[in-house]
C-alpha cells in the first residue's frame, strides 16, 4: 500500500494554486499509482447497456468494481467503498424513487460520488431525477457540453444575466461545443463544492478538447481518439473510472487524471485497432498498460 499522506485532502484556495504545473502533475501520477497499488472499490449504479464496459474499465484502470440497482445495497456498500458512481442512462421506472434516496443517503453519510447526467434535458422522469440531486449533489459531474448546460439550467444555478444558452441534447450526443459550457461548468463546480463535506467539487466536460474545472481553476486537456464516439459506453466507463480515482484523490485531481488516462489510452487503442470492436478491446488493454508517467506528462492547458 502507498502512503496517502502525500494527498492533501483539505486544501485551501492557496493550496489549490499549488495544484498547477509540476505539483499538479505529481498529484496526477500519485493518483494513477495509488489506484493501481490500492485497488480501491468504486461501486456503480449505472445503465445496463454499458454496465459490463464500466466494470471492466474500472478493473483495467486498477480499481475494483461493484454494480447494483438496489438502494439499500448501494447505501450499505458505500460504507466500504472508496467512492460511488451514478449514471442515469437507460432509465427504469423505479429509478425515480431509488436515485434520489441514494443521493440523499450518500450526502447524509458524507460519501463522495460521481454523476453522469446522460441525456439531461430529455423526458420528465429523467428531469425529475436530475433536479432532485440539486440539494444533495455529487462530488464530480462528468458529461458532455449539452448535458452540463442542461443540468445547470435544471438546478437554476445561473443568474438571469448569465444564463448559458444551449440547444436540446440529441439523445446522448452533445450538440454544443465544450466552450459553450464553460460558465455552466464553473457555476456547477462551485455549487458542488458548497454542498460537499470537504468543500471540494469538480466538473469534467468531454469533447474534442476536454475541460475540467473546480469553479476557480479551469484546465483544457487536448488529445484522445474520435473512435471513442464509435463504441457504446466510452463516456459511461470514463465516469466509472473517475469514481475510481475519486476514491484516492481530491475531485479536481481525480477528474483530470481519469480524463487524461482515457485520452492516452484511446490514442493507443486507435493505433492498434481496425474498427470499433477491436478498439474497445484495445482500449481496455491500454487502460491497463498506460503508465503514471505517460498520464502525468500529458498536455494540460490552464485557462
Amino acid at each position: 500500500m502507498s502512503d496517502n499522506s502525500y494527498i492533501d485532502t483539505s486544501y485551501s484556495s492557496a493550496s489549490i494554486d499549488a495544484l498547477c504545473g509540476d505539483a499538479l502533475r505529481e498529484r496526477i501520477a500519485q493518483a494513477v499509482n495509488d489506484v493501481r497499488e490500492q485497488t480501491p472499490l468504486a461501486q456503480s449504479f449505472t445503465n445496463f447497456v454499458t454496465i459490463n464496459l464500466v466494470a471492466n474499465a474500472q478493473l483495467a484502470a486498477g480499481g475494483t468494481a461493484a454494480m447494483s440497482f438496489l438502494p439499500d445495497d448501494i447505501i450499505d456498500t458505500a460504507e466500504i467503498a472508496g467512492s460511488n458512481y451514478i449514471n442515469v442512462g437507460t432509465l427504469l421506472p423505479f429509478y425515480k424513487e431509488a436515485l434520489p434516496q441514494i443521493a440523499y443517503e450518500l450526502h447524509k453519510n458524507g460519501k463522495t460520488w460521481v454523476l453522469d447526467p446522460v441525456a439531461a434535458g430529455i423526458g420528465k422522469t429523467r428531469t425529475a431525477i436530475l433536479e432532485s440531486f440539486r440539494m444533495y449533489p455529487p462530488t464530480i459531474v462528468r458529461g458532455n457540453a449539452s448535458e452540463i448546460i442542461a443540468l445547470d439550467a435544471m438546478w437554476g444555478l445561473a443568474t438571469s444575466d448569465s444564463v448559458t444558452s444551449g440547444t436540446r441534447p440529441a439523445g446522448v450526443e452533445a450538440v454544443d461545443e465544450v466552450d459553450a459550457a464553460i460558465e455552466a461548468a464553473q457555476r456547477m463546480a462551485r455549487h458542488l463544492a458548497k454542498h460537499s463535506p470537504s468543500g471540494k467539487g469538480a466538473v469534467a466536460v468531454s469533447g474534442a478538447v476536454d475541460l475540467v474545472t473546480d469553479g476557480e481553476h479551469t484546465f483544457r486537456l487536448p488529445g484522445g481518439s474520435a473512435m471513442m464516439t464509435k463504441i457504446t459506453g466510452a463516456g459511461c466507463s470514463l465516469g466509472g473510472v473517475t469514481a475510481t480515482y475519486l476514491a484516492v484523490s481530491e475531485p479536481l485531481v481525480a477528474a483530470i487524471s481519469a480524463s487524461l488516462l482515457y485520452n492516452r489510452a484511446s490514442e493507443i487503442a486507435e493505433q492498434e485497432s481496425n474498427g470499433p470492436g477491436s478498439f474497445q478491446v484495445a482500449l481496455l488493454d491500454a487502460l491497463w498498460n498506460v503508465t503514471a508517467e505517460q498520464v502525468a506528462a500529458s498536455e494540460i492547458i490552464e485557462d
